[in-house]
């Protein structure tokens, strides 16, 4: 019980802390919306993530037939 208040007490003060930075203007990314560079960005982060999804199905895939042949269940 604990550890699931602590989880919902961490992302309700992460929620609040999204909420307050979302009013402020930032004029960088303004700038990377109007010049239509904030795709580049979101391609990049994207490529990242989807590699690094990527990276942990190949772990969990070698990490399972090792476990298959040590019979570890």
């Amino acid at each position: 019980m604990k550890r699931i208040t602590l989880i919902l007490l961490t992302l309700f003060l992460i929620s609040g802390n999204l909420m307050a930075q979302a009013s402020e203007a930032v004029p960088m990314a303004d700038k990377l919306r109007e010049d239509g560079k904030i795709w580049v960005v979101v391609a990049v982060i994207a490529v990242i993530f989807a590699g690094i999804a990527v990276n942990m199905l190949r772990i969990d895939a070698k990490l399972r037939k090792i476990e298959k042949e040590l019979n570890i269940k």
